[in-house]
């Protein structure tokens, strides 16, 4: 199987496995409260936030490079009471006019992205004043002891997932693109043990 053809079709299918489990309801469900009118969420995959959208949000800009992935969540668009518009492919370049959108959404997906603070910045560009930024993103562990696996892990993970990154500091790339953190939790997924280098998580909320 080439490179080409696991990224674009077996990465996509792993991801949604793995990003649907129990135990992240209720961080996405937390995550995507407060979202109002028209929300730009950058990194849609599969359509897992959907179900978590409040009454208040108006319709879904969604930007999502994989075919693969916007096909898997069909169902999940054609369910959901909110409209959902594909607009691009690239959260680091997007195609929309400044303060357009009334907030932003990204969960699992600033691991990957190769520039996560020109998406971020992007991001900004696009919310009108005094909108929202919600995210919900795995990065460093605190303790070092989990932070050195987590660097020696790092190759091997970007290898088989599509780039994706172990080691970013979310809060920190947050800021400095311009974003002010006011709210902020981060914790280990529950029940992750072992998988720690993996699950440790930050929920947010910047203005």
């Amino acid at each position: 199987m080439s490179l080409r053809v696991w990224d674009e079709q077996v990465v996509p299918r792993l991801t949604e496995l793995c990003l649907r489990a129990p135990e992240l309801h209720e961080l996405r469900a937390v995550t995507c409260a407060g979202l109002t009118g028209r929300v730009l969420e950058i990194g849609f995959g599969s359509g897992l936030n959907l179900r978590w959208c409040p009454p208040e949000v108006t319709s879904v800009t969604a930007i999502e490079p994989s075919d693969r992935a916007w096909g898997l969540s069909e169902e999940r668009r054609e369910r959901a009471g909110t409209p959902v518009e594909r607009a691009g492919l690239d959260g680091q370049r997007l195609d929309l006019p400044d303060d357009s959108h009334d907030s932003a959404l990204v969960t699992f997906t600033l691991c990957t992205v190769p520039d996560p603070l020109l998406a971020l910045r992007e991001a900004r560009r696009v919310v009108r004043a005094g909108g929202r930024l919600h995210a919900l993103e795995h990065g460093a562990a605190p303790e070092e002891s989990v932070r050195r696996w987590q660097r020696r892990l790092e190759p091997v993970q970007r290898a088989v997932f599509a780039g994706c990154h172990l080691t970013r500091d979310v809060p920190g790339l947050v800021e400095a693109a311009g974003w002010h953190v006011e709210d902020l939790d981060q914790a280990y997924v529950a029940g992750t043990g072992p998988a720690r280098p993996w699950t440790y998580v930050y929920r947010l909320v910047a203005g």
